[in-house]
Order: C-alpha cells, then sequence, then structure tokens
C-alpha cells in the first residue's frame, strides 16, 4: 500500500517503497515525486499511475491550502482476476521504465470520478459493497483509454538482476531495509550482500551511512543547505540521529560546520 498523508500548508518529505501499482487522481493540491532519478509534479484535476516495486520520494506542495488525492491500489491477486475473467493474453513490455506515468486527462476520467463520491469514504476506501466494481470500472477504463498499460498491470515478474553498483549510487537516500534492496536489484538477501562487499569492499549498512553523511557535508559546506532540511532527504530517520552520527564522522555537528563556515553569501 502507498501511503499519503494529507497534509495542511506541510513541507515535509516523505519516502515510499510502493509494492502494488497505484493509480492517483489529485482532487486539490499538488504533488512532487522522485524515484532516484526523474522528477514528477501532479497538479489538481490531473492523474497517473505509480508502479510497483518502485521507490519513490514525495513532496506535498504548501501553496494550498489543502492536499487531496484519491488512490487506487491494484494488488496482484485483484489484476490477476481481472486478466482472468476478460481472458486478456500477456501484453507487451510497457517500454519506459518511469516510476510515473502520467495518464491523458479524459472526461471519462473525470466522470469516473465523480461516480465514486456517493461510495467514497476515504483516499484509498469505497464502501465495500462497490469496491471490487470500481477498481474493475477503473481498470477497463485505462486499458481503453490506453492500452499500452496492460504491460505494466499484467507485469508479475519479480525485479531482475541488475547492476548493484548503478543502484546503489543512484538509490542510497531511501531509508529502505538491506532486504528491500536485495530484492530490488534481484537477488537474494545472502547474494546481495557478497556482491556487494565485492564491490564496495564494506557491508551495505556501512557503506550507506558513509554515502549519506558524505553528501550531508556536500550539500551543507557548498550548497548552504540546512541540516533540518536535508535528514529525511538523504535517508536518516530523526534529526537528533543524523546530528551524532554527523559528528562521530566529521568532529563536528551540522551546526558546529555552519558556523565555522560563517554567513551564507547574499542571494543563497
Amino acid at each position: 500500500m502507498i501511503e499519503i498523508v494529507n497534509n495542511t500548508k506541510t513541507k515535509i518529505l516523505k519516502e515510499q517503497f510502493i509494492p502494488d501499482t497505484v493509480f492517483m487522481y489529485i482532487v486539490r493540491g499538488e504533488i512532487s515525486f522522485f524515484d532516484g532519478n526523474k522528477s514528477y509534479i501532479f497538479r489538481q484535476g490531473e492523474c497517473g499511475i505509480g508502479r510497483k516495486n518502485c521507490l519513490a520520494k514525495y513532496l506535498i506542495s504548501d501553496k494550498y491550502e489543502a492536499f487531496e488525492p484519491i488512490l487506487f491500489c491494484f494488488d496482484t491477486p485483484f489484476v490477476q482476476q481481472f486478466q482472468k475473467k476478460y481472458k486478456l493474453g500477456q501484453p507487451e513490455k510497457y517500454k519506459y521504465d518511469d516510476a510515473f506515468i502520467r495518464i491523458q486527462q479524459t472526461a471519462r476520467i473525470d466522470d469516473f470520478i465523480q461516480s465514486i463520491k456517493p461510495y467514497y469514504k476515504g483516499v484509498m476506501q469505497l464502501e465495500e459493497a462497490f469496491e471490487d466494481l470500481k477498481y474493475e470500472e477503473l481498470l477497463i477504463l485505462l486499458l481503453q483509454n490506453e492500452p499500452q498499460l496492460a504491460g505494466v498491470f499484467f507485469d508479475y515478474a519479480v525485479p531482475e538482476k541488475i547492476n548493484l553498483e548503478a543502484f546503489m549510487n543512484r538509490n542510497f537516500r531511501f531509508n529502505v531495509s538491506v532486504e528491500r534492496f536485495a530484492y530490488l536489484t534481484g537477488r537474494s538477501l545472502s547474494a546481495f550482500k557478497r556482491d556487494f562487499k565485492q564491490i564496495f569492499h564494506t557491508t551495505p549498512t556501512h557503506w550507506l551511512v558513509q554515502q549519506r553523511l558524505q553528501e550531508a557535508y556536500f550539500l551543507i559546506e557548498k550548497k548552504n543547505r540546512k541540516p533540518s532540511d536535508i535528514y529525511l532527504e538523504l535517508g536518516f530517520e530523526t534529526l537528533s540521529h543524523f546530528s551524532f552520527a554527523f559528528k562521530k564522522k566529521f568532529g563536528q555537528t551540522p551546526t558546529e560546520l555552519i558556523e565555522k563556515k560563517g554567513p551564507a553569501p547574499a542571494g543563497n
């Protein structure tokens, strides 16, 4: 399940592993996503799909009074049952690897969103009696509008074995478990640790912390970023934990580094 908190006037970076394909419609507000490689922005009235087995950081814009999304999470058992019911064959693989796919706005999608209002109970909640019907209706609508999306919804493959070094250098900022990194690189946990050791000559946990701290030092010293603005961005759960680890590595806290640098140049 993808969890997007309905914040008001809040600018907090969150992150998420997306285990199932998710349809998202923005009723009010704006949200931006970053998948480690590319950024995406969805605004009021826009909709899109978050692809399963992807990592994403998201930020709810504070330019609006409220943020309200509508989410439909298509888990594998439901999609498999749908494919079997309508006797749909295995489609071609979707040709793009973006974590988020923008869906073309149509009157039919807008009408569908209006149609669920009598049964709508929350971000991912419909009245139980109508839930499967509305999920099925939406999936039919999406596939009729953009048939190539069948390659997204009906892809049941687990992540293939990929270049571990490139993946980790792109995604070390995500605060997910080593087990999750192993899965996303197409490896068992033991194979992941073995391959990681051969490439980086250390353990995943130690390497992740060091990479995040090096990035933090660069952002504070060279980019004049505030510690409170970057610790979540870099995968640390709390500001105190970040400061403790930073001091242990560099002999000074992030705040002491800022004070040592002096005031930032005008215009930064």
